[in-house]
């Protein structure tokens, strides 16, 4: 499975997983949504989330969604 990575424009630090570059199934009110890449079928998806979840909500639900965390502040 391809899967497309999305930023929403309406809330910050979200991002969502798609198996369509349209994104489809996103949920409207993050929308609009804004594709930022794509990982092809051999390869893993950033910061260690596991592909089998993801695959697993996109087929099910048509998306999956999740928090880019925010660099914490140097004092």
């Amino acid at each position: 499975m391809r899967i497309y990575m999305f930023k929403s424009e309406a809330q910050s630090g979200l991002r969502a997983f798609a198996g369509d570059l349209a994104g489809s199934r996103l949920p409207t009110q993050f929308a609009p949504w804004h594709v930022t890449g794509v990982i092809g079928p051999d390869n893993a998806p950033p910061y260690s989330l596991p592909r089998n979840e993801i695959e697993k909500a996109i087929d099910g639900h048509g998306f999956q969604l999740w928090r880019k965390r925010s660099k914490a502040k140097s004092a």
